[in-house]
């Protein structure tokens, strides 16, 4: 960072996976609260810095599992290791903020995104890449908690607004604190809703069908109230599931032919001009 001399920073490293922080506990917290407090450490060594956004997750939150959305000034706590480890990630922000930026810059934020899909996304026991796995392989879906409901959304969504976030700061540190970026109520769908519109915009005799799952403890309901990010910042969800659906499905069937580079450039294009 001392040699880049960047004058805006986004932390996005993490170990990601839910069930996988369950298996190895102390490796999620290292990476996602000690990385976070290196990240910070190098900050502290660099007089550049002007904006920085830390992305955390939608799990930060006490779930409850009540129907509306959680916001901004909601209780931080975090069930499971992942969760518990990127709550923890937002109290590192906010003691670093307070102790050694609490002057002119930089300005400081961390931006909490729902369930996000897209092209490239190749991890373990997330519900997309596992349906893009079997599709690819003729094998039929296995679905996990199918009446789970989750925010899920386009990767574009939420980058959208980080990069929105970093520069509206930039301008002006008082806009610097939390923020959701989670798509709008239609859009928290259950996991048999997500992978009946997989299976729809896959085609060729694609399904899928429920398993038991025994597995580590997973929430069962979660949405976003996303009213900040779109008073303060303006930003707004462009597409819905389906078309989030139909993209990253689009960006699968390409990456077989080599054109996945087009292939985004195409849909940041028509991202933009919604």
């Amino acid at each position: 960072m001392s040699e880049a001399k960047p004058d805006i920073v986004f932390h996005l490293a993490a170990q990601p996976i839910v069930r996988f922080s369950y298996i190895e506990p102390a490796v999620t917290y290292e990476t996602n609260v000690m990385g976070t407090v290196n990240v910070f450490e190098a900050m502290r060594q660099t007089s550049t810095v002007k904006s920085f956004v830390n992305v955390t997750t939608d799990k930060v939150y006490e779930n409850k599992e009540w129907h509306w959305g959680y916001r901004e000034n909601e209780n931080l706590f975090g069930y499971d290791p992942y969760s518990n480890s990127k709550s923890c990630s937002e109290l590192v922000t906010y003691s670093y903020r307070n102790s050694f930026f609490y002057k002119d810059c930089p300005a400081i934020s961390t931006a909490r995104s729902g369930n996000v899909i897209g092209g490239g996304d190749y991890a373990e026991d997330r519900i997309i890449p596992d349906c893009i796995r079997a599709a690819k392989e003729k094998k039929e879906i296995i679905v996990r908690n199918p009446h789970s409901i989750r925010p899920y959304q386009h990767v574009l969504e939420c980058l959208c607004g980080y990069l929105l976030l970093a520069e509206k700061q930039y301008n002006n540190k008082k806009l610097e604190g939390a923020y959701n970026f989670g798509p709008n109520d239609e859009s928290c769908i259950t996991t048999e809703n997500l992978a009946e519109l997989f299976c729809s915009s896959w085609g060729k005799d694609t399904a899928w069908r429920p398993q038991k799952d025994d597995g580590p403890h997973e929430a069962n309901f979660l949405r976003l109230d996303c009213s900040k990010s779109k008073t303060v910042l303006g930003w707004k969800p462009r597409w819905d599931i389906k078309t989030a659906v139909e993209k990253t499905v689009e960006f699968a069937k390409l990456e077989t032919d080599g054109e996945q580079t087009a292939c985004v450039d195409r849909q940041i294009t028509e991202y933009f001009h919604v």
